[in-house]
């Protein structure tokens, strides 16, 4: 694998979504790793997923009483350095630490509320920066300059590259994500240069900018290999950031970090923008990445079978300026980076089950979003509790007040009931109908 990927920080989760009393996995580069937070050094640790001694996964330990990551099948336990510092197997006299012993560690930070894993060199890993947004600053507990931003993150049935294709195309917005944040009247030539390119990626510019111009221009930045974000500063509205990160987690598949910065030029926005719960923020998200999860899962199989990225110029027609993004990542694959899995096949489609999939590739790992789940599904049977009681009441009130208030009750047990199951329909499963399809 190219150094290009190798020799990169990555984000591997938010930190709001890492739960420090247990170990958590991640696969990021095919690379099985083990997050877990270490109390003695105040820092996340990433392991590879492995104990030296049976080769069993330590994501499936635990955190001990003393704090140190203890293997679920025989109870060694390892420190933040990764040394193994108990063996309860050995008798009195011997050494637990060793070579042997010892679990490999991965050099990790964190930054702009993200825990990010180095998976090159770790010696080099200090001369390198994680790939940040220049334009977000922490301040405390929040954001400098007056930023709000909005995350959310899913596991992707596609690879990296083909998801950054998808994000730095702006064209396909008002046609893909119709009705949901695009709007076909909208469509209209993108006049996009590409002002400077090299082995860190490219810039942008769209002059216009999108809606026709009456947001103003958009500037775009790719970091080679995985971030990249659209800027806008849209007139007397805000200033709006679309940040992406396309983590390679194996061949065809990729784990999506976006961000949604905005820079208010009044307060009222960000009231609202604030009052929406995360969770039912993601379901939101959750839509809008179905529009073009199900072609770009197909797509990629396509652009496979002429031949991949080194044959992108000539199985692509790329006629016009608003190409000019999806022809500047390909080159850059090709003359710096190259595909991350070269000469590994995609696996099989995937059936709309599986595409559709919201639970196992988000929530299970958001902790808004399962902590919302959880509160769902204890919430309906108490629906069905009080419309128990309130046929109870129709009964007994003989059609006086007692009736109507169970009357009452029932109607609101029953639209609760129906809003709290389509909640959890829309943090498990994907419905795969692209709002774009149906009605103008």
């Amino acid at each position: 694998m190219h150094a290009s990927w190798t020799e990169q920080w990555w984000p591997v989760a938010y930190l709001r979504d890492l739960d420090s009393g247990r170990p958590q996995r991640f696969t990021l580069l095919e690379r099985d790793l083990v997050l877990w937070w270490d109390a003695a050094s105040s820092d996340w640790c990433a392991f590879d997923d492995v104990c030296p001694h049976r080769l069993v996964p330590l994501s499936e330990g635990r955190i001990n009483a003393s704090g140190e990551l203890e293997c679920p099948y025989h109870g060694w336990s390892f420190n933040g350095e990764g040394r193994c510092t108990r063996i309860p197997q050995m008798g009195e006299g011997g050494s637990p630490s060793g070579r042997r012993s010892s679990c490999t560690s991965l050099p990790t930070c964190s930054a702009q509320g993200l825990l990010f894993v180095w998976t090159g060199d770790p010696a080099t890993a200090g001369a390198n920066d994680p790939p940040l947004v220049p334009l977000l600053q922490e301040e405390g507990d929040g954001w400098a300059d007056g930023w709000i931003v909005q995350d959310t993150f899913r596991d992707l049935p596609m690879d990296a590259l083909t998801l950054l294709e998808n994000v730095l195309d702006v064209s396909h917005v008002p046609f893909t994500h119709h009705k949901t944040v695009g709007n076909r009247e909208n469509a209209a030539p993108v006049l996009a240069v590409i002002q400077s390119e090299g082995d860190s990626g490219f810039e942008a510019l769209w002059e216009e900018g999108p809606r026709r111009g009456r947001l103003g221009s958009q500037f775009t930045h790719f970091r080679a290999p995985q971030l990249m974000w659209h800027d806008l500063d849209a007139k007397g509205f805000a200033r709006i950031l679309t940040v992406v990160y396309a983590v390679p987690i194996r061949r065809g598949e990729c784990r999506l970090f976006a961000r949604f910065p905005f820079q208010f030029k009044s307060a009222l926005p960000r009231v609202f923008v604030g009052l929406r719960p995360r969770w039912l923020q993601h379901i939101g998200n959750h839509k809008v990445l179905e529009d073009d999860q199900v072609f770009l899962h197909w797509q990629e199989r396509v652009l496979e079978a002429a031949g991949g990225s080194a044959a992108a110029e000539s199985a692509f027609f790329l006629p016009t300026e608003a190409d000019v993004y999806v022809a500047a990542l390909h080159r850059w694959i090709n003359s710096h980076g190259g595909e991350p899995f070269a000469g590994q096949s995609l696996p099989p489609r995937q059936g709309m089950a599986s595409l559709m999939d919201r639970y196992n590739s988000h929530t299970v790992h958001c902790r808004s979003c399962s902590t919302a789940l959880r509160w769902i599904r204890r919430g309906q049977p108490w629906c069905w509790v009080v419309l128990w009681t309130a046929a109870v009441l129709i009964g007994v009130g003989q059609l006086g007040w007692l009736s109507a208030c169970g009357a009452l009750l029932a109607v609101l047990a029953v639209v609760l009931l129906q809003r709290l199951r389509r909640w959890e329909r829309g943090l498990t499963v994907g419905d795969g109908l692209a709002p774009r399809n149906y009605g103008n």
